[in-house]
């Protein structure tokens, strides 16, 4: 994937593919039998490392979750009964675990909150780290979908999260059995005010 960087100097460096990633990237909730090689997720994970995090603490961790006992569990007991998400996560050969380790992201050394968003920076920055995760899989031909109803305390206890790490998103991936059409999205006016 190659992105136009700019340098210090404002000049642009390369080619803009980061845009077509962007505005391709689909929520793929039916994939192919094939999957997605460990090297390859290890290549996206590393792209997903670049991600800013809450004064670089780089609190998100990722556990790859191959084994279909497991995710027959997670699909059963881990998505609050949500028909949809059973039937994407029974579909996954592979689901991604996103952990965030807790009480660093958004905290001062002494354990006092920061800022007035107290906690919620750690579910920021694992919100940043997921889509960017999410972005890499499909620049590297993967489709995901990041699932949004799951119990985190469930899935951390049929994956076995380690203590002190919380998860913060299930996503769903393989290769895609098909492309799915974009939904309709706002206009700019309806997203950006101007003052």
């Amino acid at each position: 994937m190659m992105i136009t960087a700019l340098t210090w100097s404002g000049k642009k460096e390369a080619g803009m593919e980061a845009i077509e990633c962007i505005k391709t990237r689909r929520s793929v909730r039916k994939y192919t039998d094939e999957m997605v090689p460990v090297e390859t997720v290890r290549e996206i994970v590393e792209l997903a490392s670049y991600s800013p995090s809450w004064k670089n603490t780089q609190v998100i961790r990722y556990t790859l979750v191959e084994d279909s006992d497991i995710i027959a569990r997670i699909a059963a007991e881990g998505v609050m009964d949500f028909p949809l998400n059973q039937k994407t996560v029974s579909r996954a050969k592979q689901l991604m675990v996103i952990t965030k380790k807790d009480g660093i992201c958004g905290y001062e050394k002494n354990g006092e909150f920061s800022t007035s968003k107290k906690d919620g920076w750690e579910m920021f920055d694992a919100g940043i780290a997921t889509q960017t995760f999410c972005l890499a899989a499909h620049a590297k031909g993967v489709g995901t979908v990041i699932l949004g109803v799951f119990d985190d305390a469930k899935v951390g206890e049929i994956v076995g999260i380690p203590e002190g790490q919380t998860v913060a998103a299930v996503v769903a991936m393989g290769y895609p059995a098909f492309a799915p059409d974009m939904p309709p999205r706002k206009s700019v006016d309806d997203l950006l005010t101007l003052k």
